[in-house]
């Protein structure tokens, strides 16, 4: 019982941080570019807003993913499942 309820406190955790990750992805995803398109202004020849929100999504998205990396190894090895470096 003790690695039933060890896994299913492990991928409840998962569970958590990905719906957590997803709503931030969305929220710079949709919410934040409906709402740029207020800023006026022009950026060599593009609107201020699309500047904005392209450069600050990709930020936005390459933190996610680090941030996920790092989770899930640490996670990985709290509970034992890690794989092994082959370098």
């Amino acid at each position: 019982m003790s690695l039933r309820r060890g896994l299913a406190d492990y991928w409840r955790r998962t569970l958590v941080v990905t719906v957590a990750l997803l709503f931030i992805w969305f929220l710079v995803t949709f919410v934040v570019g409906y709402f740029a398109r207020a800023l006026d202004g022009n950026f060599f020849g593009w609107p201020l807003a699309f500047y904005l929100g392209a450069q600050g999504s990709l930020v936005v998205y390459l933190g996610i993913i680090w941030f996920y990396d790092r989770y899930m190894d640490r996670l990985d090895r709290e509970y034992g499942v890690h794989e092994d470096d082959e370098s």
